[in-house]
């Protein structure tokens, strides 16, 4: 079963390998195998996507929503970068201090949510730059790059 796991997340191929010899995404994938091997009635999932570069992030979220798709899993996935979800989640929840400040679809994060998740911040950009991230996706000969670091629980 072990096996199986590894090459569904991609990894079967360094099976031999001891852990501090991988990659960031290889160990992020090992760790979601690691999960699926306790076969759980729900995924816990903490930053899967800490460290790792942009592409690398994408395909980790790919791989989680699609294996839960698969297995008809619920996850919880605790991340921070706001784009990142609202591209991968179905429902985010904003925690601040403890207290829920937004529970609700991706598409409804607006400036004024983001603030009471997070506080003030110039989140007019954010949307800009993932607008211009979505016309990248359109025209896939311009690069972006976007750089999030503000932090909040968002599951």
């Amino acid at each position: 079963k072990a096996f199986a796991l590894l090459d569904r997340v991609g990894v079967l191929d360094q099976a031999d390998k001891r852990a501090d010899a991988l990659s960031g995404g290889q160990r992020q994938r090992v760790g979601v195998a690691r999960a699926l091997e306790q076969d759980p009635e729900l995924l816990l999932i903490d930053e899967p996507t800490a460290s790792l570069d942009p592409k690398t992030s994408r395909q980790i979220m790919r791989l989680i929503r699609e294996i839960c798709a698969e297995r008809s899993l619920p996850a919880i996935i605790n991340i921070h970068d706001v784009l990142l979800a609202q591209d991968f989640v179905d429902r985010i929840v904003g925690l601040r201090a403890g207290a829920l400040v937004f529970d609700g679809p991706p598409s409804a994060l607006s400036p004024e949510v983001l603030t009471r998740i997070y506080g003030e911040e110039d989140w007019g950009a954010l949307q800009r730059r993932q607008a211009r991230a979505i016309d990248a996706d359109e025209n896939p000969g311009e690069a972006v790059d976007m750089v999030i670091e503000r932090r909040a629980s968002l599951a």
